[in-house]
């Protein structure tokens, strides 16, 4: 009998390992990065809508990265969308210049500027200001102006 229950052991065992390896498969399949998140040159697929900007999308535990580059590969902003929630990340220059719906900002300068990156749950928006900054306007993938969608009214 005690073998019996070795074998059922192993055999739970392999399967729980096999379980993982496909799990972690399917995940790395969806083609996003996992790492490089804060990199002047990642090693992840640019992205951008834009000839001015380079963008690169990266996924871990289900929450989605999106970095904004400018061409010469200085990280200008970032921020993290998951389940609808958008949260503006401490990375780049213009980390401080992130609207998203969680957290508005005045709409202020040139609101006028690039959609850079849009799927079906994000829209990303820059618009270069006068002084050399650049202000990333972040919404919900259906806003049809993002700065209207992520900036609070003066």
């Amino acid at each position: 009998m005690h073998h019996a229950s070795s074998r059922k052991l192993r055999w739970l065992a392999v399967s729980l390992l096999a379980m993982s390896v496909m799990s972690l498969n399917a995940m790395a399949d969806n083609g996003l990065a996992s790492t490089g998140l804060g990199q002047s040159w990642p090693n992840a697929t640019d992205v951008s809508a834009s000839p001015h900007w380079h963008v690169y999308v990266f996924q871990r535990n289900g929450v989605r990265y999106v970095q904004i580059n400018d061409l010469g590969g200085k990280v200008r902003a970032a921020f993290a969308a998951a389940s609808g929630t958008f949260l503006a990340l401490p990375v780049g220059a213009d980390a401080a210049r992130v609207a998203t719906p969680d957290e508005p900002l005045p709409a202020s300068g040139n609101t006028k500027g690039d959609i850079v990156y849009q799927d079906s749950s994000v829209k990303v928006m820059v618009a270069t200001q006068a002084d050399g900054t650049a202000t990333t306007y972040v919404a919900q993938g259906d806003c049809h102006d993002p700065v209207e969608c992520s900036s609070r009214i003066n």
